[in-house]
């Protein structure tokens, strides 16, 4: 697996992480044997980053994260974890020195650690951007040694771009996906240049780019693809990527003809993200192992030629963009 620095922070990650949202909620049954089962196989295979966050599962994934690092030996993974969604209500006066410290506190404990690698502002509210007390709070945290390093992440491009103005964010992690390209047109210039680390979540676009959905599959009751398909209970770029469903099921179809024989075309779309040399690590989840080991393959796959490339933005130009590049 190729390595990469991690911005300025001084650890080196492989480009493929581990995003551990799956075997916390949200996605349908994911059962914790299965949840374990899927980490071991991401560490087996060389990953070194885990992307968790404190809602998830309320702490069902920083806590099989604690369990499943505990039981193995050797160099210890870069644990990010991320801080926020907790508030009730979510608003931008809730993030305050002390609820960032509480919630903090809990992922501590959850994680079975005296620091935390890094914490990331949770998507909150575009007005959190423009409040350098909480940036200074952060400051502070790391100061007095719970917290090594922070970042965020954002829905939007404007929201990053915001963010990176403050000389104590050494991240940021953003949606980018053959589905959601705006982010290269700008702000990839632009965290190269600081010198910032970017995480990419929400690769596959929710499954989308696996290939595997059709228009007849179904989802969990709980599996966010079922319950937040309009945006019902948080941001609704997270599901699909924001992506109606069928104009993302006729873009598949498009994108599956570029895939390389003897590929999955969810290790294709994972190589189309790490073509752009501004990624620092992709993310994507697991339900299993052989998920696990797929996603990690990735990384060695051969370079995708200028014309397969060129496809692929035609197909998102044509079809995609019209209902996110706007947004998002």
């Amino acid at each position: 697996m190729r390595q990469k620095a991690f911005g300025r922070t001084g650890f080196t990650v492989g480009d493929i992480g581990f995003g551990a949202w799956q075997i916390g909620g949200s996605w349908g049954e994911v059962s914790e044997a299965d949840g374990r089962a899927a980490l071991n196989a991401a560490l087996d295979a060389g990953v070194t980053f885990i992307d968790t966050a404190d809602v998830y599962g309320d702490g069902r994934s920083e806590k099989i994260i604690a369990d499943v690092l505990a039981q193995r030996s050797g160099p210890r993974p870069m644990v990010a974890t991320k801080a926020g969604r907790r508030l009730n209500p979510h608003v931008a006066d809730g993030y305050t020195k002390a609820n960032l410290e509480g919630f903090i506190d809990r992922s501590l404990t959850n994680l079975g650690v005296e620091r935390l690698d890094l914490v990331q502002l949770h998507c909150p509210p575009t007005d959190v951007y423009y409040r350098p007390d909480v940036f200074a709070g952060l400051d502070e945290l790391k100061r007095i040694g719970k917290i090594a390093d922070y970042g965020v992440s954002v829905e939007r491009v404007e929201e990053a771009l915001k963010a990176i103005e403050f000389p104590g964010v050494v991240s940021v992690q953003i949606i980018f996906n053959m589905f959601r390209q705006r982010p290269a047109d700008l702000f990839f210039a632009e965290a190269r240049r600081r010198n910032i680390a970017v995480i990419v979540r929400v690769p596959l676009a929710s499954g989308l780019l696996s290939g595997k959905i059709t228009a007849e599959t179904t989802f969990a009751g709980d599996d966010h693809r079922n319950f937040n398909r309009n945006g019902e209970a948080f941001d609704v770029g997270e599901t699909f990527a924001g992506v109606p469903f069928e104009v993302g099921l006729a873009a598949v179809e498009e994108i599956r003809k570029l895939v390389p024989s003897r590929q999955s075309m969810a290790a294709f779309a994972l190589r189309w993200i790490l073509m752009h040399e501004a990624v620092t690590v992709v993310i994507p989840g697991a339900r299993n192992a052989d998920q696990a080991k797929g996603n990690a393959s990735a990384s060695d796959l051969p370079v995708i030629a200028a014309d397969v490339m060129a496809a692929a933005r035609d197909t998102y130009d044509r079809l995609i963009a019209p209902h996110v590049h706007h947004r998002w």
